[in-house]
């Protein structure tokens, strides 16, 4: 599902996920993802044994030396570690478009080259707060799903759709022709956030933490948006950008997280 060298491909068959929430949210929301789960002692409460047990899941012991192994020495991992299968996780653009239901409330995140985990997972947060029906990720030059950006999603990773798309000029030119409208984010857009109703299937493309955008990619946007901010700062980053703007488009589609 993520693009890896051969050198890599091993990192394809799963993604560590750590700490209870995380967990919790896994087995809630898409227990079909989970491969296997780690629990050390203090963590195997009654609880959390019967939610394993009702999806025909069990844990096996957590050692030391796995965590290491698994999600390295600084992760807060509260004994609680899930290995995830990505294939089952991450939807293929074509499944996507086969499964998704469009109308006026659709709301689509478009990620275009983010590096930065912290940033994707606060994304899809936002996304799922909001109401937005997918974030869509490219396969090259991208962050992909990690443990980190399910941490730092709050288990949102489960609740969001998960999609991997290729060329990402050529998503947004077949999302504007099943009606989508292409929203960027730029610093100097020139078109205040404040003003624009978003009517219809909305698109909002969130660029590179330092490049932003690409050009071409701006290129194909219907409207490039503007935040409206003190002089005082410069600029916000990227995960916050988003999180802004999908609360605004919310305003107008409040049906979207009912």
């Amino acid at each position: 599902m993520f693009h890896r060298t051969r050198r890599d491909r091993k990192w394809e068959e799963k993604i560590y996920v750590y700490g209870r929430h995380a967990l919790e949210e896994a087995l809630d929301k898409a227990p079909q993802t989970i491969k296997k789960v780690y629990l050390s002692g203090d963590a195997e409460t009654p609880e959390l044994k019967a939610a394993l047990a009702k999806r025909g899941l069990s844990a096996a012991h957590l050692k030391q030396k796995d965590t290491n192994n698994f999600v390295g020495q600084d992760a807060v991992h509260q004994g609680v570690i899930a290995v995830i299968d990505p294939a089952k996780l991450v939807k293929g653009f074509k499944e996507f478009e086969a499964e998704v239901r469009i109308n006026d409330d659709s709301v689509l995140v478009l990620l275009d080259e983010l590096t930065d985990p912290q940033n994707v997972g606060a994304i899809i947060r936002s996304a799922a707060a909001f109401g937005a029906q997918g974030v869509l990720l490219p396969q090259h030059r991208q962050a992909p799903v990690t443990g980190a950006v399910a941490k730092v999603s709050a288990g949102m990773v489960f609740s969001v759709p998960i999609v991997s798309i290729g060329n990402v000029n050529q998503t947004v030119l077949a999302l504007k022709e099943k009606g989508f409208r292409a929203y960027g984010l730029d610093m100097k857009g020139g078109h205040a956030l404040q003003s624009e109703p978003f009517a219809g299937p909305t698109l909002i493309i969130v660029g590179n933490e330092g490049a932003g955008i690409r050009q071409k990619t701006l290129g194909y946007c219907d409207t490039v948006l503007e935040i409206p901010m003190s002089p005082r700062c410069e600029s916000l980053n990227a995960s916050v950008s988003a999180a802004v703007v999908l609360y605004e488009w919310s305003k107008n589609h409040p049906q979207a997280i009912q």
